[in-house]
C-alpha cells in the first residue's frame, strides 16, 4: 500500500484527484467512475500498467524489473503510490 497522500493528474480526462494514505490509485479511479483494466490488484499480473508522464512513482509491484522501476515510464496503479506530490498519468 502506498504511503502518504498525493494527487494524480489524468491528461486524457482532465481529472485531478487526491489519493489518500489508505487508498490506491485504482480505488480512487473506480470511486470516480473511471474504468481501467485490472485483475490481480497485487502488482503481479500487469493488467493495470499505466504510462507515467511526470512525477515519481513509488513502485510496489513484483512484476517490473529494477531497471523498469528506475525508468519511471509506467507503473502498476493497483498497488503503487507516489514519491512525488503529483503523478501525471496517461489516462
Amino acid at each position: 500500500m502506498p504511503s502518504g497522500s498525493f494527487t494524480i493528474t489524468l491528461v486524457k480526462s482532465g481529472h485531478r484527484l487526491t489519493v489518500s494514505t489508505h487508498e490506491t490509485i485504482l480505488q480512487v479511479l473506480r470511486n470516480t467512475g473511471i474504468d481501467v483494466p485490472s485483475s490481480c490488484e497485487q502488482g503481479i499480473c500487469g493488467a493495470c500498467e499505466t504510462t507515467v508522464l511526470a512525477g515519481e512513482p513509488d513502485h510496489q509491484d513484483l512484476l517490473m524489473t529494477p531497471q523498469e522501476h528506475a525508468e519511471n515510464k509506467t507503473m502498476m496503479i493497483c498497488c503503487s503510490g507516489a514519491l512525488s506530490d503529483n503523478l501525471v498519468l496517461d489516462l
